[in-house]
């Protein structure tokens, strides 16, 4: 199984945004630092999200499992429901995404567990 490690940062809220995106498995490593522009914290942690499966979809790998240290994120795939209407498009987006995986899963981890994505993502606030 694929582990993706994703994370998103900006610098203002909103501000200058990243994605980082970390992936392990088959024996290898591969890292992403995409910059997305303006937009919330928030957002940016959706469109690391989106980005990590965007890139898994195009490589082929059908078992992934993300890992996240946003709640809101979790939370939200989790029930399938967000309260704020701006991150419903972002939800639907990755919820279709997901479905093109054999697999998907998405667990919540603390920040300290995520430092490789938010360099990357911090990274990604500079390009």
């Amino acid at each position: 199984m694929i582990e993706v490690y994703v994370d998103g940062a900006s610098a203002g809220d909103p501000g200058r945004s990243g994605a980082g995106i970390f992936i392990k498995g088959h024996g290898s490593a591969e890292q992403y630092s995409i910059p997305l522009g303006i937009m919330t914290n928030h957002e940016a942690e959706y469109h690391a999200l989106i980005k990590g499966l965007e890139i898994c979809i195009e490589k082929g790998y059908r078992n992934v499992s993300f890992r996240t240290d946003s709640q809101l994120v979790d939370r939200a795939i989790e029930k399938q429901f967000v309260k704020n209407p701006t991150y419903a498009p972002l939800l639907e987006q990755v919820l279709d995404l997901s479905k093109q995986l054999d697999l998907f899963f998405l667990k919540w981890i603390p920040s300290k567990e995520n430092k490789v994505a938010d360099q990357l993502a911090r990274k990604a606030i500079l390009l």
